[in-house]
């Protein structure tokens, strides 16, 4: 890594209209140019596979699709893949499969914010031609690091939400035409930046750490919802004891019947994501046949592929609900599994998601370690 320190990384972002503007961009940036070039498009989930090669097209730079867990090399153009956010950590390209941000997988933020942290003042953030806003938070993140943020000018873009939300968020934009960006990269990223210390940001690390593992941050103290209609409930208690649960359109809960109505939702809710899979599932399974009709292997492969992972999804999803095993009964008459506890589908749910707490348990870590990458 360090090799290098000081040297720039460049993240850019568009959406409609951006297929234009980034191939404006690189056709003119030169064979040896001197900085990664991350790249996001919002792009469908089943589509814009070709979009690496058409970028790889457009000038001298070797442009690909982004694989999780390649170190970056200068001179070369990562393309965020279809419904996969595009990060930064350290000098290392991630995937993430984590929440949509701004209504988008792959989205401009996660890369900006993660690129930021990781990088701080090397990082060059450039925002071209889209709608509404995506990036904009990702802007002021890396103008807050240190780095430098560059816009398209509205004026010459085809659609100017996206540039003009980076500039009213922003406080020292650089607003250039596309052909202006190209020259501006090209002298930016042959200067090295001075290592400097970044303080820590333990917002940007937190966001960066949920998008690499996703997993529910509830909070101390946070509302139970109401069975009926999904309200905030409140308890009642006498001493340290809850006698009653109510929510504000009046609806009650003793401790024992509210335990019970919440596992028939939690069932209810099993179901109903069974039945999404299994539509998942098949729908995938008949694109897949349509595509092979018409001879398209590649998009065939990538449906079957989508109809394994909702089949097994299903799958997991029915063990949970399984009848439990007839209980074992104790020489004294008594339930052998009360002593023990019962199994509910939270244990099993915790049960199946081991290996992914295993791979989160290093999250912080991770992204602490990205920080220290930007801090020289």
């Amino acid at each position: 890594m360090g090799s290098n320190r000081g040297r720039r990384i460049v993240v850019a972002a568009a959406s409609a209209g951006g297929v234009e503007a980034l191939q404006a961009l690189l056709s003119r940036l030169p064979a040896d140019f001197p900085a990664p070039v991350l790249v996001v498009l919002h792009v469908p989930a089943t589509g814009g596979r070709a979009l690496p090669r058409i970028m790889d097209r457009a000038g001298q730079l070797s442009a690909v699709a982004a694989t999780d867990g390649e170190h970056l090399q200068p001179g070369r153009v990562y393309v965020a893949p279809p419904d996969r956010h595009l990060l930064v950590i350290g000098n290392t390209v991630r995937l993430s499969h984590g929440p949509r941000q701004n209504g988008h997988r792959p989205a401009a933020d996660p890369l900006f914010g993660s690129a930021a942290l990781a990088a701080g003042p090397r990082v060059i953030g450039v925002v071209l031609s889209g709608t509404l806003d995506d990036g904009a938070a990702g802007s002021a993140a890396v103008e807050r690091r240190g780095g430098t943020v560059v816009i398209q000018d509205p004026h010459e873009s085809a659609y100017g939400g996206m540039p003009h939300a980076a500039i009213a968020m922003t406080r020292r934009p650089v607003v250039l035409t596309v052909r202006q960006i190209a020259e501006f990269l090209d002298t930016q990223t042959r200067i090295l930046v001075a290592a400097a210390k970044q303080a820590p940001d333990p917002e940007l690390e937190r966001y960066v750490r949920l998008l690499l593992h996703p997993r529910p941050a509830i909070p101390a103290g946070a509302v139970i919802t109401c069975p009926e209609c999904g309200g905030p409930l409140r308890g009642e208690h006498e001493g340290t004891a809850a006698v009653r649960y109510w929510c504000a359109l009046g609806h009650s809960w003793s401790p024992e019947t509210f335990a019970e109505r919440h596992s028939a939702a939690v069932e209810r809710a099993l179901w109903s994501a069974t039945l999404r899979l299994d539509e998942r599932w098949r729908l995938s399974q008949e694109l897949a046949e349509s595509a092979e009709l018409r001879g398209h292997d590649e998009s065939a492969a990538m449906f079957r592929k989508a109809a394994d992972q909702a089949r097994a999804a299903a799958d997991a999803v029915r063990g949970l609900q399984a009848p439990a095993p007839a209980a074992d009964v104790n020489a004294d008459g008594t339930d052998a599994a009360d002593a023990a506890g019962p199994l509910d589908a939270a244990d099993a749910v915790g049960a199946a998601g081991a290996d992914a707490a295993a791979n989160a348990a290093g999250a912080e870590d991770d992204v602490r370690g990205t920080g220290d990458g930007g801090r020289g």
